[in-house]
């Protein structure tokens, strides 16, 4: 798959959901439920579907966003590559 400018293999849903704890994302967000961010679920829910999602997500993995969930701000994620990013997104996307 093409994201962000790169092939990316997706990863399988152990290995994406290992990586995500890995990066930290876990910290902040769950598969199914609210923490800090939106659940991974509710992510996919709105995003799903929609052209140019991975590397939308992708984008906002490594460069952080604010405003689309609430007011708590997601920081850059400076730590995740952008193979990793659109491989977390794929993965992400794929929990509709």
């Amino acid at each position: 798959m093409q994201a962000a400018g790169i092939s990316v293999a997706p990863l399988s849903a152990a290995d994406a959901e290992k990586l995500a704890g890995a990066k930290n994302c876990m910290a902040c967000h769950a598969v199914d439920r609210k923490l800090v961010g939106p659940s991974y679920k509710e992510v996919a829910e709105k995003r799903s579907g929609e052209d140019g999602a991975v590397a939308l997500l992708a984008g906002k993995i490594q460069q952080g966003s604010s405003g689309v969930y609430g007011p708590v701000p997601m920081p850059p994620n400076p730590q995740v590559n952008a193979e990793e990013a659109a491989q977390l997104a794929q993965w992400v996307l794929s929990l509709k």
